[in-house]
């Protein structure tokens, strides 16, 4: 799916990893996604020391929280990042 919003933060993830930020990230299942709000995104930061940073960026983008990836379910990533706080349908 061509979503903009998901794009946008998908352009932004890629800025962070090119800014030595973000060492990777995923988005599993992207194909069927269909809007931001229900996108999972997960990140591996260079330095937990740029987790501020990271959070910072990311927080441009509406609704953004994050949390520790405790349950490896869909990433070995370690952290969890969605863009969904407070979203009611």
């Amino acid at each position: 799916m061509n979503v903009p919003e998901i794009n946008q933060v998908k352009s932004h993830l890629d800025e962070l990893q090119t800014r030595g930020l973000v060492k990777e990230w995923e988005l599993p299942y992207e194909n069927i996604l269909t809007r931001l709000t229900a996108a999972i995104f997960f990140i591996r930061p260079t330095e937990e020391s740029k987790l501020d940073s990271i959070w910072k960026e990311l927080s441009k983008h509406s609704r953004f929280i994050s949390k520790p990836n405790d349950e490896k379910k869909l990433s070995q990533l370690p952290w969890r990042v969605e863009f969904n706080k407070d979203f009611e349908l």
